[in-house]
Order: C-alpha cells, then structure tokens, then sequence
C-alpha cells in the first residue's frame, strides 16, 4: 500500500503535534513536514512531493483560505483538509469553490479526526483501484442522489458504506482461503478497526462466516471467508 504524504501548516506548535499524534493511529501516512506560517508551506510543497495537505486558515503572515488560490494553480491535484477554528461563512465558501476535502472546526477530537483521514483515505482508494466511472461512484463522490441517499440509510447501518462494502466483499470473494481484518486492511487502504467493521457486517448478514486460526504467537484470529454457499443459491 502506498504512502500518503502529509505536510501539517499550523501556526501553533502544540496543535500541529496532536495533530501529528493523531495521524499515527492510522495506518498509511507519512508527514513529511510541519509549517508555522504560509511560506514555510509553499517552500514544503515546492521540494516535496506531498498528498494531502492538514492546513490552518489563520497564519500568521497570509490566511491559508488565501494562500489556496496559489496553491490551486501550483498543485491542481494536491488533497486539501482545513482545520481550524475560522467560522465566517465566506471560508466556507471559498473553501468549497478551490475543492477543499474537509473542513473541521477546531478543537477537533481523536474520534472526529480518525473518521474523517480514514473516510478521506478510504475515497482515495477507491478512487485509484477503478478503471471506469458508473453513477453509483459519482453518486457517492457527490452525493447527487438525495433518494438513493436515504435508501441507503435504511439499507446499511451506521458507518457502513455500500461501496466499501462492495470492496470488501470483492477481496473475500478472490482469497478462497479467507483472510483476516488485517489482511483485508491493507487490501482496502484502511485500518484493521475499519476492515472488521465491514467484514463483521458481512457476518451478521450471512455473506462471509469466520473460522479460528492460530497465529505465529499462538493467539486465535478470526479468519473471514466468502460464503461460497451464495453462489450455489443454499444460503
């Protein structure tokens, strides 16, 4: 699985570690480098090469919703997630019109962190293991379908999206063998709580079944097999 390069632009030292911390509980992220101010982040992103950018609005030598427009014309594809605590409606704005992934409000919590980088990095992937677009993928990159939406809602429980769920059914379905949360994980680009979550899912609806297998070390793992009995019509 490739490395996602991060740079980190936050005027507050202390801030831009958490934020560093936070990182570090998901698997498949590089930070490269922390800015304290607009030119320190211009100066990043113009000797290395960078994925996704964590920025701040309020720096102190140019706003970052401002520095954006140079960054647009430098780095058309360059992935941009804003933290801050700037409310007024017009960063909203501009933040929406230069393509901005996320936008959260400080103070941002662990929980809140994690579901937005590992949603972002889940989307990525997605994104970069397809050949070709259907409207079912256009629908969930921009959420168009207001009535397939709220199908979906009744379909699927929380934190459960058909896509991603799609996906993993897929990688059971080519490993006859089984795999474990692990496994599944790095196949996806997400986290092992993130492949368990699904795979568990699966589970309860009778589309994959679970043996013990024992590790290296001797511990059990649960070891998630495709029901092949679906494909037979017996389930």
């Amino acid at each position: 699985m490739d490395l996602i390069n991060v740079v980190i632009a936050e005027d507050d030292f202390r801030i831009a570690q958490i934020h560093e911390e936070f990182l570090s509980h998901i698997k498949g992220f590089n930070v490269i480098g922390k800015s304290l101010n607009a030119k320190e982040t211009m100066e990043l992103l113009n000797n290395h090469t960078v994925d996704l950018l964590l920025m701040d609005i309020y720096m102190p030598d140019q706003l970052g919703i401002d520095l954006l427009s140079e960054i647009r014309k430098k780095y058309p594809t360059l992935d941009v997630i804003l933290i801050t605590a700037a409310r007024e409606k017009e960063f909203l704005n501009k933040a929406l019109k230069f393509g901005v992934e996320h936008y959260l409000i400080k103070p941002v919590t662990l929980e809140v962190f994690i579901k937005t980088i590992e949603k972002y990095k889940e989307n990525r992937h997605l994104l970069n293991s397809i050949s070709e677009i259907n409207q079912d993928i256009i629908d969930h990159f921009f959420a168009m379908d207001d009535k397939k939406k709220a199908q979906q809602k009744i379909d699927f429980p929380a934190g459960i999206d058909y896509l991603t769920l799609e996906k993993v059914s897929n990688i059971l379905k080519t490993e006859k063998t089984g795999l474990t949360a692990d496994k599944v994980g790095d196949k996806m680009g997400a986290s092992r709580t993130t492949a368990r979550r699904y795979l568990e899912y699966l589970v309860s609806i009778k589309q994959a079944y679970v043996e013990q297998v024992y590790g290296v070390v001797g511990r059990p793992e649960r070891n998630y097999l495709y029901n092949e009995l679906l494909k037979e019509g017996r389930a």
